[in-house]
């Protein structure tokens, strides 16, 4: 979300936001924000500006920076300065995760665009990567030991989660259990890195940075589960994205362990036996998903981490922050039907 207004934030994530003046607080964080990473994404080599400017300049919802500022409404303090450079940190790890993983993934379109594996090549997308994960460390070194201290077990978090992935769950693992745990580490560790961050650079209780920090973790858990139901049920046109990614990926997701664990059509175990590349068989594998029980399933455990993500927020103070923060639970819910 590139120099965003009320209208964008509004779009991005489902936020239902009444109050005027902490809509305009938030846009105003965020086009700061913003000029951060173009800045960190200036380099005297032009190969390396081309490449860290490619999704920089692709915008994105920005999520990870407008919850830390949104977290930051919550403080009774601190310096506003800090939490721009933090919300700017935040989203400079999650760009660089995103690199690294097109790799991984061999993925060919990121954000509407080439990605920069496909543009260039895997060495110039990791590479890139580590670059923005340089910047990332360099701007919370400048926050203080704590936060280095925070940043760092949140590196490790998402090396730790990526690793798990790859490697897949053990035999004496439970699948559900096993990539519940995966996707936390993968998406709600940095999400509550951002939660924790606002708080405590607005001066804000311990107590409330604890349930931020929390609320992140259970949100960014709920956000993947949203989108695995959403590559599952949504037609590419109305998504934005191209309709069963996983299953042409090989990805086993949640809604697909649910369907292998309670009487699996023997005709599904097949199909999800490795990436789909023929276009009939994915639509017969998601046509197999829609009508098992596995969907409902993760409809139900998406709702159920709707609700903790909502009983995180009790302890806070009644706000149009609080507010907004409730909103986003339920746009997870509402998003999948």
């Amino acid at each position: 979300m590139r120099d965003g207004t009320i209208d964008e934030l509004r779009a991005a994530v489902g936020l239902q936001i009444a109050d005027e003046e902490l809509l305009r607080t938030l846009v105003v964080g965020l086009n700061e924000v913003e000029e951060i990473l173009r800045e960190v994404a200036r380099s005297e080599v032009s190969a390396i500006e081309e490449a860290a400017r490619h999704l920089v300049d692709a915008g994105g919802k920005r999520f990870r920076p407008m919850f830390t500022l949104l977290a930051a409404q919550f403080g009774t303090g601190g310096r506003r300065d800090d939490v721009i450079t933090a919300a700017a940190a935040v989203e400079l790890v999650h760009l660089a995760t995103l690199y690294h993983d097109d790799v991984m993934d061999e993925a060919t379109m990121r954000r509407g665009a080439p990605s920069v594996n496909a543009r260039w090549d895997n060495s110039v997308a990791i590479l890139t990567g580590d670059y923005l994960f340089a910047h990332a460390s360099r701007l919370v070194a400048d926050l203080g030991t704590d936060a280095a201290r925070i940043i760092a077990e949140t590196f490790g978090e998402l090396v730790t989660g990526q690793m798990r992935e790859t490697v897949g769950p053990g035999a004496d693992d439970d699948h559900v259990e096993h990539y519940l745990s995966v996707i936390a580490q993968k998406t709600g560790s940095l999400i509550a890195t951002a939660g924790r961050f606002g708080g405590m650079f607005s001066g804000a209780s311990p107590e409330h940075v604890e349930a931020l920090r929390r609320f992140g973790d259970i949100i960014g858990t709920a956000f993947q589960i949203s989108d695995d139901i959403i590559d599952i049920t949504s037609p590419s046109t109305t998504s934005g994205k191209v309709q069963g990614t996983d299953l042409r990926e090989g990805v086993r997701t949640l809604p697909m362990y649910y369907a292998l664990a309670h009487d699996p059509d023997p005709r599904l175990v097949e199909l999800l036996s490795g990436p789909l590349t023929d276009d009939a068989l994915v639509e017969e594998a998601l046509e197999l998903l829609r009508r098992s029980g596995g969907l409902e399933r993760t409809r139900a455990t998406l709702a159920d981490y709707a609700r903790r993500a909502r009983e995180e927020l009790a302890v806070l103070p009644a706000s149009p922050a609080r507010d907004a923060c409730e909103s986003v639970a339920d746009y997870l819910v509402a998003r999948t039907h």
